[in-house]
């Protein structure tokens, strides 16, 4: 019989990793406080355990001003908006991301210009960035990327040279520390997801952190349907800022869900930076195997997923292979996303954009040439998942033990 799972022979895994969202008696007591209250949504924005949400996610991140809303996509867009970056303006964005990078600046009327990433960390690539600014240039969203946070020194420094708007999206990113501060702070926006997958989650939502008052008050104005708002996006002000806006506050019963998370936060973070140091370790010694280089800046690694690369010809097999043969083992992974040009998702010619064909010129996948990406997502990228680092050091040990067992006999998996 063979040694492989995925052909018939034990697991290295047995025992399931930690579930995900992790949830209590205090979570359902959260919820049931809010239904009793009889304030269930949103308005009038914010409502009180939103703006306690907004607080002490704040203060989580050390700084800023957190406005709270309906998803991570929809901060990015209001960070745009806020700025007044719209129309015909471009904003670059990495090509080795989620789509809603991309899709953002489209919602603000924007272009997203894709360019490369640093193939050390799959994180944007300053040098390539820089290549790509042009007069219409006014915003640029690094990404931290899996287990990893974007070059942020030299990001800031463009934007300083070439007067741009930071956005950072901070969606696999809570908690983590760059020279000691935090993800989100050291733009002029900071934008972070609670999906159900993400690290702090109320099922849903979004929160925005921004570096001033103002850009708070106007994003705060923007999702409450146009409302003035204070500065630091308190509650309405006669005499305060507002915009053309929409609906897209978060809900009292999502914030609730949210508050529980950020209690539990810390030690879940904790564990997860704990055993990546021990997962560092381990993966160094695995035949075919990159361990993602740790910039000594990252002084806090806080993360949505472990991202490693495999030399598939060292390796044996290609990273799609290695990740169905983990999944066998009982280790759950995923080979990550598609670079930007080649995503099923991201279809800007199917937007409000292309009609009518107003700006046909920049969306010619076929001619974009984005090799690392490319190579991350089509060969080498294989994306392990946070509930293994909540699993102690025997759940990092079963997760290697399966992947050298895969890489032993990669011979008989590819025939």
């Amino acid at each position: 019989m063979s040694e492989l799972a995925i052909l018939g022979g034990p697991k290295a895994r047995t025992e399931p990793y930690p579930h995900w969202p992790v949830w209590d008696e205090r979570d359902l007591q959260a919820v049931m406080d809010v239904v009793r209250s009889g304030r269930w949504g949103g308005f009038p924005y914010p409502g009180p355990k939103t703006a306690e949400l907004a607080k002490k996610f704040a203060e989580m991140q050390g700084g800023g001003y957190a406005v709270p809303m309906t998803n991570g996509t929809i901060t990015m867009e209001v960070a745009l908006r806020a700025a007044g970056i719209g129309w015909g303006d471009e904003v670059i964005v990495p090509a080795y991301t989620f789509q809603a990078t991309a899709s953002a600046p489209m919602g603000a009327g924007a272009i997203p210009i894709i360019v490369d990433v640093d193939p050390n960390t799959y994180c944007l690539d300053p040098k390539a960035a820089e290549k790509a600014i042009t007069a219409k240039t006014k915003a640029i969203i690094p990404v931290h990327l899996g287990h990893q946070m974007a070059d942020m020194d030299a990001i800031l420094a463009l934007a300083e040279k070439y007067n741009l708007i930071v956005i950072e999206d901070c969606a696999h990113a809570h908690g983590a520390k760059w020279r000691g501060r935090g993800a989100g702070t050291l733009g002029h926006f900071g934008s972070f997801s609670l999906q159900s997958s993400k690290t702090l989650t109320s099922g849903e939502g979004g929160i925005l952190l921004c570096r001033s008052a103002e850009h708070a008050a106007l994003a705060a104005s923007i999702i409450d349907c146009g409302r003035p708002h204070a500065l630091g996006g308190g509650p309405e002000d006669p005499n305060g800022l507002s915009m053309q806006g929409g609906n897209f506050r978060l809900s009292e019963l999502q914030a609730a869900l949210a508050l529980i998370g950020v209690e539990r936060f810390p030690e879940q973070a904790r564990q997860r930076e704990e055993m990546a140091a021990y997962m560092d370790e381990s993966l160094s010694e695995v035949k075919g195997v990159r361990v993602l280089k740790r910039d000594e800046r990252h002084t806090t690694r806080s993360f949505y997923r472990y991202i490693f690369a495999i030399d598939p010809q060292e390796f044996g097999l290609e990273h799609d292979a290695l990740c169905d043969a983990l999944e066998a083992e009982g280790v759950d992974c995923w080979v990550g996303y598609e670079a930007m040009h080649n995503y099923e998702l991201f279809q800007p010619q199917r937007s409000k954009l292309a009609v009518p064909n107003a700006f046909p010129e920049y969306f010619n996948f076929k001619d974009m040439h984005l090799p690392e990406a490319t190579r991350a997502c089509e060969h080498e990228a294989v994306w392990l998942d946070e509930a293994i680092f909540r699993a102690g050091p025997q759940g990092v040990d079963d997760a290697v033990a399966a992947i050298k067992k895969i890489q032993r006999n990669a011979a008989e998996l590819k025939k």
